[in-house]
């Protein structure tokens, strides 16, 4: 009897023990998920702790969703790309379908920036940080509005009081690179040739 009841054992082990590449798949399948309705970037520290999975094995999975979407992984390749900005992991739009999706969007929610909104997270974009009068001086035009907008959409921040004019020094936010799909306000287009870059300042009216 004693015999027997060893010879069981291992089965039961064998029974007990997930396949590694079973689990891998449903891994990935949970990240996807997350990642198809989060709303920002999500670093993997957090999806980590999301599938209570190691931080490795997290990284892995994100990996192999990348070559999924993009096709690299004899699957077909998607309309959306999962992409790091911000820190973080999430599923963009690929560039060749923005158009389409775009004019959707608009045909859904019609709320957009204004043209003045645009130019002045413009300038705050690559002036940073900078203040309500500069942005004024550089437009020549009243800005306090288009502040209280961008502020309001979240795409700006108040970076810090000037402690000698008292004056509110303006920034961009994580949001906004999550919004144009970038890391880091390095990389912005550079606005030279057709435009001053702000390089060597700009000449701010008193």
């Amino acid at each position: 009897m004693t015999s027997n009841a060893h010879a069981v054992q291992p089965a039961r082990a064998e029974q007990n023990t997930q396949p590694t590449d079973a689990v891998e798949p449903a891994l990935e399948r949970t990240l996807e998920a997350i990642l198809m309705v989060a709303d920002e970037p999500q670093s993997l520290l957090h999806l980590a702790a999301a599938v209570d999975a190691p931080l490795p094995r997290v990284r892995a999975a994100v990996d192999r969703l990348v070559a999924d979407f993009d096709g690299l992984a004899g699957t077909v390749r998607r309309g959306f790309e999962l992409r790091e900005v911000a820190g973080g992991w999430r599923i963009y739009v690929r560039a060749e379908h923005d158009l389409a999706v775009a004019d959707f969007v608009v045909t859904q929610n019609p709320s957009r920036l204004s043209q003045a909104a645009l130019e002045t997270l413009a300038v705050i974009a690559y002036k940073q940080p900078i203040s309500r009068g500069a942005v004024a001086s550089i437009r020549a035009v009243n800005v306090d509005s288009v502040v209280r907008t961008l502020l309001g959409r979240g795409l700006i921040t108040e970076a810090f009081t000037d402690s000698e004019t008292g004056a509110i020094n303006y920034g961009t936010t994580d949001l906004l690179l999550t919004q144009l799909g970038i890391n880091s306000l390095d990389e912005l287009p550079y606005i030279s040739p057709l435009l001053n870059d702000g390089a060597n300042g700009f000449e701010d009216l008193p």
